[in-house]
């Protein structure tokens, strides 16, 4: 089952016709994602791999009704815009697969959206996979990796890096486990929507027995994590592999919002939270899957 996409849902492109927009629309469309539009202003009319390209966001609401995901390719400088077009439009979800975005833009989209009742997840996420259902933005890269590194199973995982999102979905895999959905929540400092936010859902979720999450210093995502688990939200087995345990306070890794600063957002910080908490820490990927087998009781 998985959380939020499925075979049914109905996803939008906006920057369709842009290198990045037309690449990923192929993957989507090729994974079996029901991608029913794309925006390009000037070229309502026209074709990407099939569908249909708008000039708004409305125009596609009005032709093929309520959207449940946009995926947005457009550069960080214009993002807002888009971002409020969807929103004001009705799309229940969407996920900006971009950087580089100005962050006082991205403070006016978060709250914007929470106005909206519209889920923002990223900026700076590229995407989220339900193995043989869906795929929205390009998590996985092609039909080929994506079928490799994400086999369907019932442990759901979040990563704070894209370019990690593969790694505890294959060492799962390697492991014994699927995963259920795996969500690359973004890279800005700033998100619309956190691991902590999303973890409910996986709760909810019958499919999935466990969690496990590549973690990174700096932010509180983690620590926020901690503290559904602890008010007794997430009862399922959930471990976390922290990234940059090695880095000393004011250090950055990875990613520029991954900073440790004044004592927060550090990997003992973080781990102390999760393991107070009643979840478990992995001192490698490979010890996830090993954590799990004994923890999940079916």
């Amino acid at each position: 089952m998985g959380i939020l996409i499925s075979k049914e849902t109905k996803v939008i492109v906006q920057g369709i016709t842009c290198r990045e927009g037309s690449v990923r629309t192929k993957y989507m469309k090729e994974y079996g994602t029901k991608v029913i539009g794309g925006t390009s202003p000037g070229k309502k009319g026209q074709e990407v791999h099939g569908v249909p390209v708008y000039n708004t966001v409305k125009e596609i609401v009005r032709d093929q009704g309520e959207i449940d995901f946009s995926v947005i390719f457009v550069p960080g400088s214009v993002l807002k815009t888009a971002v409020f077009e969807a929103a004001d439009a009705g799309v229940k979800n969407i996920i900006p697969c971009v950087e580089g975005t100005p962050i006082h833009d991205i403070m006016e989209m978060v709250a914007y959206c929470k106005l909206r009742g519209t889920r923002l997840i990223g900026p700076g996420s590229i995407g989220i996979i339900t193995p043989g259902e869906a795929v929205v933005g390009w998590l996985g890269g092609n039909v080929e990796w994506a079928n490799k590194f994400f086999k369907r199973g019932s442990i759901g995982v979040f990563s704070r890096s894209g370019g990690q999102s593969g790694t505890i979905p294959w060492v799962l895999r390697e492991g014994g486990f699927g995963v259920s959905t795996v969500i690359h929540t973004g890279t800005e400092p700033i998100l619309g929507t956190s691991m902590a936010d999303l973890l409910p859902l996986f709760e909810e979720d019958p499919e999935t027995k466990g969690v496990a999450v590549y973690a990174e210093i700096g932010g509180s995502q983690e620590e926020e994590c901690a503290e559904v688990i602890a008010a007794g939200k997430f009862t399922k087995p959930f471990v976390i592999y922290v990234a940059g345990a090695w880095a000393p306070e004011g250090q950055r890794f990875s990613h520029a919002s991954n900073i440790v600063e004044r004592g927060r957002g550090s990997a003992k910080s973080k781990m102390e939270a999760i393991t107070k908490a009643g979840g478990y820490v992995a001192e490698t990927p490979t010890d996830i899957p090993l954590i799990l087998k004994e923890k999940i009781k079916d």
